[in-house]
């Protein structure tokens, strides 16, 4: 298949450009036929290069955008063309202008996005595909927003919470590495001498072990973390090793309850909306979690809806669930039993809303200290290495 570029007229005369996969010359003029377009030219496209993902502010400001179009009932099509005027980026709006395009050529807005995947975040067509056939696309795209907000102020409060000690760690390290490289191996000549060859402290002969393998130990640390780094890409290239991924992240302590409770928020306010547009159950339970782009909650809700199809009720077919909890799964059949299931899951939605929030508060409280006691203790450790023999003498003169 090669990717052809295009100029056209769509059936209202207006001059539509992009691009189309096809076989041959032939075969995609033979589709832009189909598709009611009346071809001015056409040629091979030229090789591009490999799109990158758009930025996570680039796409928040995209997504608010695109809900205040949604919610103006302005037609997307058109939206998205009034859009991509005032963006700044040049890649973004030939990225719009592109989507706009096949949108209006009759391209579903789940394909659009799904051939861009590499550009936007894990299942957004998905969200935009449920949003427009419930009719509920402006409140499904400011769900996305908040949670977006709460995931964003996440990373913000670990990096300033995270960035300050880190400094400090790294001018320890560099600091500490120039006394073992240059310092302590004249402190472990002299040492041995004062104390006639007599077995210094566990604590002292550590850091000697430790000056005679500085190098060594930081390309080990070095190579650990590049090694990390790769096994961590390896994994997201799969839905098991995400779910791997997933299942790792979830048990940090306060940053996992913080991740566990906004996947929880999304997904409810999700189904909220779907409930009201009278979407079955299983449909709304697997559309939900796919629009959360969580793995484990996707692979659960699909066992959960395919319980409910076979008659199950809700709160027996959750018994199984590790990330959806009891709370969660007996609300829902409540709601439903008495005709309050959107009410309930909006409640819900709102409950764990704040305890994202307020996780996200505990964790800034918590990192910052603890992150500069532990550089704290590692320079005190290293002082008291080399001060360690040194009592150990004087106690022992003293004593003579």
């Amino acid at each position: 298949m090669s990717t052809f570029q295009y100029n056209a007229l769509t059936s209202d005369g207006r001059m539509m450009k992009g691009t189309i996969e096809a076989a041959s010359h032939d075969d995609a003029n033979e589709l832009l036929k189909k598709m009611q377009l009346v071809v001015n030219s056409i040629e091979k496209a030229k090789a591009e290069r490999p799109k990158t993902a758009i930025g996570r502010n680039e796409f928040l400001l995209f997504n608010q955008q695109l809900a205040s179009i949604t919610k103006a009932g302005i037609p997307l099509e058109k939206g998205l063309r009034e859009l991509a005027h005032d963006v700044s980026s040049h890649s973004m709006r030939n990225l719009i202008n592109d989507i706009a395009g096949e949108l209006e050529a009759g391209t579903s807005i789940d394909q659009a996005f799904e051939k861009r995947q590499k550009r936007f975040p894990p299942l957004y067509g998905r969200i935009l595909k449920a949003g427009v056939e419930t009719g509920r696309l402006s409140e499904m795209l400011t769900s996305l927003n908040r949670h977006l907000d709460i995931s964003n102020q996440t990373r913000r409060i670990i990096f300033e919470a995270v960035s300050y000690p880190i400094v400090i760690f790294i001018l320890a390290s560099i600091i500490v590495t120039g006394m073992f490289l240059f310092v302590i191996p004249q402190f472990a000549v002299t040492l041995s001498e004062m104390t006639d060859g007599g077995r210094l402290p566990a604590i002292t002969r550590a850091f000697f072990v430790l000056a005679r393998n500085i190098i060594p130990f930081w390309m080990t640390i070095g190579i650990t973390i590049a090694g990390i780094i790769i096994l961590f890409t390896f994994l997201s290239t799969f839905p098991g090793g995400r779910r791997f991924k997933e299942s790792l992240f979830l048990a940090i302590p306060v940053l996992g309850k913080v991740y566990h409770s906004s996947l929880l928020s999304r997904m409810a306010e999700a189904m909220a909306i779907l409930v009201a547009a009278g979407t079955d159950m299983p449909e709304t339970l697997r559309l939900s979690a796919g629009s959360t782009g969580s793995e484990i909650l996707i692979s659960e809700s699909e066992v959960i809806a395919s319980r409910i199809e076979q008659g199950t009720s809700i709160l027996e077919a959750g018994q199984f669930c590790r990330i959806i909890p009891k709370l969660f799964m007996y609300s829902m059949q409540l709601g439903a039993q008495r005709n309050e299931l959107q009410d309930n899951l909006y409640s819900l939605g709102q409950m764990y809303s704040e305890q994202a929030e307020y996780g996200q508060s505990r964790l800034q409280a918590v990192l910052l200290p603890f992150m500069i006691i532990f550089v704290g203790i590692f320079l005190m450790m290293a002082i008291l290495s080399m001060f360690a023999p040194m009592v150990s003498i004087i106690t022992s003169l003293s004593s003579s």
